[in-house]
């Protein structure tokens, strides 16, 4: 997958050349180009922000740069352009899997107060975070990117690897436990010690489903449980035995 990202702050990214973000782009999995709006400003001060008309605080992001900058980049990645902003559909794992099928994107950072609005016609899609206020479209960015590309094929050891995550079934993970068996006292269950595989898979998604139901009714609420949850559910004691 080809993406990239056209901002304000290139250093701001920096997070990405490092761990498996890192290393899908060494292998070609990804490939991420970080670009910086100002290089596109016509201002001899490289200016990409100016006041608002009307008054008011603040700066609002100028047109010129960044739809120069999107008609540049548009030569390389004919991607669909996505806005980081407050008015976009809220992002979950759902759009994360949506994207991560995408041959190429391009995300556009929002700062200061945000974008002129003539510069709208050239985004094709807007998403936001969650309703609440970032210091800019960079920091939305980050995590958006980072859950997208972990879903590229290869980009992680094995297919398992996202399969047992948090939200990928509509479920939160269940425990996870490593050496040593016995930490002060607190005992790792000891079905992850049997060697029974079914019988830990059995266990590991009574807890998942028993955790979501805890932390996250609304998740657990739109879950569909199958027959074989239900029947798991009613003999979890014979599972959850520690």
């Amino acid at each position: 997958m080809k993406i990239d990202i056209l901002t304000l702050f290139p250093e701001m990214f920096e997070v990405f050349n490092h761990s498996i973000m890192k290393r899908a782009q060494e292998s070609g999995r990804l490939e991420l180009s970080i670009v910086n709006i100002r290089d596109y400003s016509v201002n001899k001060h490289r200016k990409a922000d100016d006041y608002p008309y009307g008054g008011g605080a603040g700066m609002v992001m100028t047109p010129q740069p960044i739809v120069d900058c999107i008609k540049n980049v548009k030569e390389n990645n004919k991607g669909k352009v996505i806005f980081l902003g407050p008015r976009g559909e809220r992002f979950n794992h759902e759009k994360a899997q949506e994207l991560s099928h995408e041959e190429s994107l391009i995300f556009l950072c929002g700062h200061y107060e945000g974008i002129d609005e003539r510069t709208r016609k050239y985004i094709d899609e807007e998403i936001s975070l969650g309703d609440f206020i970032l210091t800019g479209g960079e920091m939305a960015c980050l995590p958006i990117v980072d859950s997208i590309s972990r879903l590229i094929p290869g980009v992680l050891g094995s297919e398992e690897s996202f399969m047992d995550e948090s939200f990928y079934n509509g479920l939160l993970e269940y425990p996870q436990y490593t050496r040593p068996a016995d930490f002060e006292g607190d005992k790792v269950p000891e079905v992850l010690l049997s060697g029974h595989h079914d019988n830990i898979k059995k266990w590991r998604k009574i807890k998942s489903l028993e955790i979501t139901k805890r932390y996250r009714k609304d998740l657990y609420d739109e879950y569909i449980l199958t027959k074989d949850d239900i029947k798991l559910l009613k003999n979890k004691k014979k599972y959850l035995k520690d």
